[in-house]
């Protein structure tokens, strides 16, 4: 028989062996047996997973000092200590040694007696983590400053606290043959449409891995299609986004050990939206959607239409421009193209040196790398001004972008909308465009249509799409994420 499997005996040095070799003896795990009224008791718990404070004071202090008191030899030792030693809020019992071993490394305390069969599992929990802080990837000027942690439970806290209602449901899973980490499944009830919820759960129990260490894990795994380049399932770090999701059906999957909270399904017009457009006067922020649609537009092809023009119809560009470009490209050894490729890849690499390095001096490498690159490479005829100017025009306007990962499949499809431009000219850029189009079409994210409510055109959700329309006229919520009350305004 399996050790997990094997049942505990009323021996409890019997027991004691099978726990040991199930832990391998580790040295962190603690076994501390203690005799009191002559009655022997084994306390196990893992350093630095259990509040040791507190098992001092509400288990090995009552022991050592009162005894059992009030011994009453028709109970058992079990339900002796549980009734008069252990006043604490989760208490479980086990009965095999797999049950003991999994409590254990969760952070409880596991107490097993001379001549009982059970093991009671007292929660002891205290883990070293950060505070509430705000989010270093999502900071808004208008708008709350708290963001998740690691802790499981605190964020879930931060959830309910802005989510004050029964209809808030939570459902738990343990990912990962050796993590064992938890998730939790959160969705409003009566809101959220029950087909989505369904498939969440379906994806989420399907999952077989041997570790989750991050919600990147579970992303990879529940996505549609994992070999797009755009993200089909968001994520965030803040509170308030997930709140506000969850009021428009969607479901949040939060994960143990990491601040980032996955919401499905996904748009492609949530990943331009950002939480402050809500906090903001409507014309305010329609008119900063505008502006991001604008800069998506410049992320994707504005290198792509400079190769095209300067290299395939430069009779398109004014006569005054043409002949500053020319000037300007004078003594350049490298084609349009090439030259193209080679600044992308360059700030690229210094983009990705900036967040890999120490933060004290990652901006500053990052900032005086461009510059004095740049400047050498005009100077010594290397690279032409006009594409310095125009990959970092592109480069400021990714940095628009709200969701750093549809930003990231920006970075990735300009360098074939590139290479089409510099081979097929601005007919290179239709294609790319038509092939994005049609790839966009055809996504879906937990049977949402990527490009809803565009396609398929639904108009009642017209309101928050390019334009943001005032709170008080905003009644209905999205009909293609809510199952029942739609209603958002009485």
């Amino acid at each position: 028989m399996n050790l997990m499997e094997k049942v505990l005996t009323t021996d409890l040095e019997e027991s004691e062996g099978i726990l040991r070799d199930l832990l391998h003896n580790s040295s962190d795990v603690v076994f501390r047996k203690l005799k009191t009224d002559g009655q022997i008791l084994l306390f196990i718990y893992v350093e630095g997973l259990v509040d040791t404070n507190l098992v001092e004071q509400i288990i090995l202090k009552p022991f050592l000092y009162q005894g059992l008191q009030g011994n009453n030899k028709e109970d058992s030792p079990f339900t002796q200590t549980l009734g008069q030693l252990l006043p604490v809020l989760k208490i479980s019992t086990a009965t095999t040694a797999g049950e003991v071993v999994d409590g254990v490394l969760k952070g409880n305390v596991a107490l097993l007696a001379e001549g009982d069969s059970e093991a009671m599992i007292s929660d002891f929990q205290h883990y070293q983590q950060r505070s509430v802080d705000e989010p270093a990837t999502e900071s808004v000027v208008r708008g709350p400053r708290d963001g998740f942690t690691e802790s499981l439970r605190v964020n879930t806290s931060l959830i309910r606290r802005r989510l004050c209602t029964h209809h808030l449901v939570n459902k738990s899973y343990q990912l990962g043959e050796f993590t064992g980490t938890n998730v939790e499944i959160l969705y409003l009830h009566g809101i959220a449409k029950d087909s989505i919820v369904q498939e969440v759960i379906r994806r989420i129990s399907e999952i077989r891995i041997d570790g989750i260490l991050e919600s990147g894990y579970i992303e990879e795994m529940i996505e549609d299609t994992p070999y797009s380049p755009f993200p089909q399932i968001q994520n965030t770090e803040r509170p308030d986004v997930v709140c506000a999701a969850l009021l428009e059906g969607k479901v949040a999957i939060v994960t143990a050990n990491t601040p980032f909270v996955l919401i499905v399904p996904m748009t492609f017009w949530s990943g331009l939206q950002a939480s402050e457009d809500y906090y903001e006067r409507s014309i305010f922020t329609t008119l900063i959607r505008w502006v991001r649609y604008f800069m998506f537009l410049i992320a994707l092809v504005l290198p792509s239409i400079y190769v095209a023009l300067t290299t395939f119809h430069p009779q398109i560009i004014p006569t005054v421009l043409l002949i500053s470009i020319a000037a300007a490209r004078e003594g350049v050894p490298f084609p349009t193209l090439v030259e193209a490729l080679l600044m992308e890849f360059m700030f690229e690499a210094l983009r990705e040196a900036g967040v890999r390095l120490p933060k004290t001096i990652g901006s500053a490498v990052s900032i005086v790398g461009a510059l004095v690159i740049g400047q050498a490479a005009v100077e010594a005829g290397i690279i032409s001004a006009p594409m310095v100017i125009i990959v970092a025009t592109t480069g400021i306007a990714s940095f628009g972008i709200p969701r750093y990962n549809l930003g990231t499949a920006l970075r990735i499809l300009r360098f074939p909308m590139l290479l089409l431009a510099g081979f097929i000219g601005i007919y290179g850029i239709l294609i790319g465009v038509s092939i994005i189009l049609i790839h966009l079409s055809c996504l879906q994210s937990f049977g949402l249509p990527y490009l809803s409510p565009v396609s398929p055109e639904t108009s009642a959700y017209a309101k928050d799409l390019i334009f943001r329309a005032p709170r008080w006229s905003m009644q209905r919520r999205p009909k293609n994420t809510t199952g029942g009350n739609g209603k958002r305004i009485s």
